[in-house]
C-alpha cells in the first residue's frame, strides 16, 4: 500500500513533464511560424517592388514607342501615370511591410531591417520621379 502514493506522485510528475514538453514544442512552432511570416513579408515586398519597377518600365516603353504621337503631351501623360503608379505601389508596399514587421519578432533568422524597406522604396520613387521629369523636360 505504501507504493500507491509514490506511483501517483510519479505519474503526476510525468504528466507535468509531458505538459512542459508540449508547451515547449508549441512555442517552437509559434517562433518558426513568426520567422516564416517575416520571410514571406520580405518576399511580398520584393514582389510589389518588382511590380512597381515594371509599371515604371511600361511608362518608359510607352513613351519610347509612341513619342511621335500627336498631340505630344498624350504619351507623356500616359507614361507619367504608369510611373506614378509605380511610385504609389512601392510606397504602399513599404508601408505594409514595415507595419507587419513591427508586429512580429524574429527568432532563428535575421530579418531585413525596417529602414531597408524605406531606403528601397525611396530609391525607386526618386528614380521614377527623375524619369517623369526627364520625360517632360527632355522629350
Amino acid at each position: 500500500m505504501s507504493d500507491e502514493p509514490e506511483n501517483a506522485e510519479s505519474e503526476e510528475d510525468d504528466r507535468e513533464d509531458l505538459a512542459e514538453e508540449r508547451t515547449d514544442f508549441a512555442e517552437d512552432r509559434t517562433n518558426y511560424a513568426e520567422d516564416r511570416t517575416l520571410l514571406a513579408n520580405e518576399r511580398t515586398f520584393s514582389g510589389w517592388a518588382r511590380t512597381a519597377m515594371a509599371a515604371i518600365g511600361i511608362g518608359l516603353g510607352f513613351k519610347a514607342l509612341f513619342q511621335t504621337m500627336e498631340p505630344a503631351w498624350i504619351p507623356k501623360a500616359i507614361a507619367t501615370l504608369f510611373m506614378l503608379l509605380g511610385i504609389i505601389l512601392v510606397l504602399l508596399a513599404e508601408r505594409r511591410a514595415r507595419k507587419l514587421k513591427s508586429r512580429l519578432d524574429s527568432h532563428a533568422i535575421e530579418p531585413l531591417d525596417s529602414m531597408n524597406f524605406r531606403i528601397i522604396a525611396v530609391a525607386v520613387s526618386l528614380g521614377a520621379a527623375s524619369l517623369i521629369a526627364a520625360v517632360w523636360i527632355l522629350f
